[in-house]
């Protein structure tokens, strides 16, 4: 089997899934229209990645920007995390201390402490002065660090921009409130995770939605810590698109401050108490 067989069969097992998953049919189509142009191509996927980068995946027929990176991550890491989601087996810990100088109990801290789940939050931290200043990581490593990040993400040596479009608190929250709602209506289709599910039970609802242009995917967070404290039900992750790659995001119901009881968007905890307030103050005055 070749190169382009491997990654089509890839692009293949993620449209089936999404369809079981009742995602958006275009959504679907579009993984089979890519695999059905890499199976035509003459040249390996990894000759043009190695060429023109992420650029000239995207020249592909049937491939943009998300399907660009699945691929880049196929050729580059033999598997893909989005893939790995769908099937339920993502683990961001090992993710995370796949890098140099980060390990597992590094990774565990910056997991619990700071909400980081992927390399691309890992990096924005390296730059922003959080690891440095929370986990006092000197010049030499965190330059290590960057240099790794910027490698693996396929960018130059430089931070990553700032998000320019990244959904409103409004929105997070609206697609946290649809997931729990239908999850406990029996609503959603049921996965057997293959992390923490010795019984290969189906236990894990996995949701597809839109709001505007964005894809939203949702599901109970599986990570060691979410089994732990028992917020299997709870810890709610959203991968959505934007800045031209998918991001995502934790909800959670907040125990302690002023949000205790509340549903917030871990890391962005400033942005839900001045939403509440506006929420809350159109209540009183209606």
């Amino acid at each position: 089997m070749t190169e382009n067989q491997q990654i089509a069969g890839s692009l293949e097992e993620v449209s089936r899934i999404l369809a079981e998953q009742g995602a958006n049919r275009f959504r679907v189509q579009a993984y089979v229209h890519a695999a059905d142009a890499l199976r035509a191509m003459a040249e390996p996927a990894s000759l043009v990645l190695e060429r023109e980068g992420l650029d000239g995946l995207e020249k592909i027929p049937g491939v943009g920007d998300t399907i660009a990176h699945v691929i880049r991550d196929i050729i580059q890491h033999g598997r893909s995390a989005m893939l790995d989601r769908l099937r339920g087996e993502s683990d961001p810990i090992a993710l995370l201390s796949s890098v140099p100088g980060i390990g597992k109990n590094t990774a565990w801290k910056l997991h619990d402490e700071l909400g980081i789940e992927t390399l691309q939050e890992l990096e924005a931290a390296a730059h922003d002065g959080r690891l440095a200043s929370l986990f006092g990581f000197g010049p030499k490593k965190l330059a290590g660090i960057r240099d790794t990040l910027a490698q693996r993400l396929g960018r130059l040596r430089q931070p990553p921009p700032r998000p320019s479009n990244e959904p409103s608190i409004a929105e997070i929250l609206d697609v946290d409130r649809q997931y729990r709602d239908d999850a406990r209506a029996g609503k959603i289709k049921l996965v057997a995770p293959r992390r923490f599910n010795p019984t290969g039970e189906a236990w894990l609802p996995v949701m597809h939605t839109t709001r505007g242009p964005r894809h939203y995917t949702a599901l109970f967070s599986n990570t060691a810590r979410a089994h732990e404290l028992g917020t299997t039900n709870d810890w709610v992750v959203l991968y959505y698109d934007g800045d031209k790659t998918e991001r995502q995001c934790t909800v959670i119901t907040s125990t302690f401050g002023p949000l205790k009881g509340r549903r917030i968007v871990r890391g962005r905890e400033g942005e839900c108490a001045m939403f509440y307030d506006e929420t809350t103050g159109h209540d009183e005055d209606d």
